[in-house]
């Protein structure tokens, strides 16, 4: 019997709208991979069986009246647990939201749901999106496919996993300062962090409200492009939201020619601490887009060297306020409410128990930043140096339609291996930080395997804001290109499940 999960998000949603196989079929076998698989892999928090079985149900009842559905109704997806979810629990990764049971959907949900996808379940991730290796995760941390003694990236390592696991075609992740890109780089996935405001944050669980961004995660470009179309899109719920047309990013990501194209690689991006293994595979890639048709220059942006000082201080100091509302005296954890203590005490408590140590020290770091004497030197310099790197960008592509760098300065490391060395990890997050800073849009697309260690590296593909099917016409070529020289799709011969 042919194995569905090991379809494209294309090809599933064509085969359940020609009725060759059933949507239900469909979400069957991969609840199946699931329960098969993910005790190893742990890329789910919640599997939300009866729901899914039900939308798949509805899809096919749908399709038998005649109706005509969306470009991917009926394929099954995981969900990021930072999107509130009708009825289903969202925990954020943290204990502090344990047993909460959203009343409404977040918008990309409901879109997500107006699209006929499937939701299979809730993914796991670094607590309230704080990490980058989903090892801060309250629930435990999730392992790459690829080799489960590895991290998959985070914060949105879940998601990512679920992916190359084949335990769903589709998934959701939000990008703050990489939280997209990097899991997808490490899984030989494919990842999108939109312009900023053209996606709806409505209902997404804050971290930093002027970073994050939802966005699509997928197996190949044009099924990422594809979840990107359905999700994205003004929305009045969100203040923060972009009133302009959808990108055409389907459409870009099925031209794929890059002829005449400007491509500038970013000399910052380069240097100590890259291994020799991801620098072998972004210098192949490059040269492939100069044998596509590309002229590919070398571009300087060189306030991006600040951007990881810059981001550690505007991400923990919006964090520390959007946290404050995880006190346990109006919804979540509630510890120490004996009757006896104050509702300073109880909060205080509830929030020792509630936060993990990442969570606590960003918190701290924040309220630091903003705290009186202080907010000139740390918050408002940090604030000048985003400026600073937005007016780098718009130098750059004065002369270049899109930049391009290795997504991560590494491969997959260790589980553990980091969780002790906060710079460390912080580290992880170098090539991808400028781009939320700034506002664009940027993807990672899957560019080889390490000669070093056998595992996957991303192309980072960066573009203007509101330049998205940029990322899709550069991404698709590459794929294109190496999946010709490979014979097969990279991520067909490599995880180990």
């Amino acid at each position: 019997m042919t194995d569905l999960t090991r379809y494209t998000a294309v090809r599933t949603a064509r085969a359940v709208a020609t009725r060759e196989v059933s949507a239900l079929e469909v979400t069957r076998a991969h609840l199946d991979r699931i329960a098969a698989v993910d005790e190893k892999v742990h890329a789910f928090l919640h599997v939300d069986t009866a729901g899914a079985l039900a939308a798949a149900r509805a899809v096919d009842a749908r399709l038998a009246a005649g109706d005509r559905l969306g470009p991917l109704a009926g394929v099954p997806l995981a969900l990021k647990d930072a999107f509130t979810t009708e009825g289903v629990p969202t925990t954020a990764g943290s204990r502090s939201l344990e047993g909460w049971i959203p009343p409404y959907d977040a918008t990309v949900t409901r879109r997500l749901k107006d699209a006929g996808l499937v939701i299979l379940g809730k993914t796991n991730m670094d607590e309230f999106a704080m990490g980058s290796s989903t090892e801060n995760s309250a629930y435990g941390p999730t392992r790459n496919p690829w080799d489960l003694s590895r991290v998959p990236g985070g914060s949105g390592g879940g998601s990512a996993a679920a992916l190359a696991a084949y335990q769903a075609p589709l998934a959701i992740g939000t990008d703050t300062g990489g939280s997209i890109r990097q899991p997808a780089a490490l899984t030989c996935t494919v990842g999108v962090k939109p312009t900023y405001g053209t996606v709806s944050r409505y209902g997404l669980i804050a971290y930093s409200s002027s970073l994050d961004q939802g966005g699509p995660c997928g197996r190949t470009v044009l099924d990422t492009a594809l979840l990107h179309e359905a999700i994205a899109g003004h929305d009045p719920m969100d203040a923060t939201s972009i009133d302009v047309p959808v990108r055409p990013v389907v459409e870009a990501a099925r031209e794929g020619d890059i002829r005449g194209l400007r491509i500038g690689v970013v000399k910052e991006f380069a240097g100590e601490g890259y291994q020799p293994g991801v620098m072998q595979c972004f210098n192949e890639a490059v040269d492939l887009l100069c044998s596509l048709g590309a002229e590919v220059v070398e571009v300087s942006c060189p306030s991006f060297d600040y951007a990881l000082a810059a981001y550690y201080l505007i991400a923990p100091s919006e964090a520390s306020s959007n946290l404050a509302r995880f006190d346990g005296l109006r919804y979540g954890l509630r510890t120490g409410d004996d009757g006896s203590r104050s509702a300073e005490e109880v909060s205080a408590l509830t929030r020792a128990a509630g936060f993990g140590p990442e969570v606590k020290r960003r918190i701290m770091l924040g309220t630091y930043a903003l705290s009186s004497g202080y907010y000139d030197a740390y918050y408002g310099s940090a604030q000048k140096v985003r400026t600073l790197i937005s007016q780098d960008f718009e130098r750059a592509f004065a002369g270049v339609d899109v930049l391009v760098s290795p997504t991560m300065p590494t491969t997959a490391f260790p589980v553990g291996e980091r969780v002790d060395d906060p710079l460390a990890m912080y580290m992880a997050d170098l090539c991808t930080l400028p781009t939320n800073l700034a506002g664009n849009c940027a993807m990672s697309v899957p560019c080889g395997l390490s000669a070093q260690d056998g595992l996957p590296v991303g192309l980072q593909i960066i573009a203007p804001a509101l330049a998205d099917e940029r990322l899709y016409r550069v991404g698709a070529a590459v794929e294109a290109a190496l999946e010709s020289k490979e014979g097969r799709p990279l991520l067909a011969g490599g995880p180990l499940l």
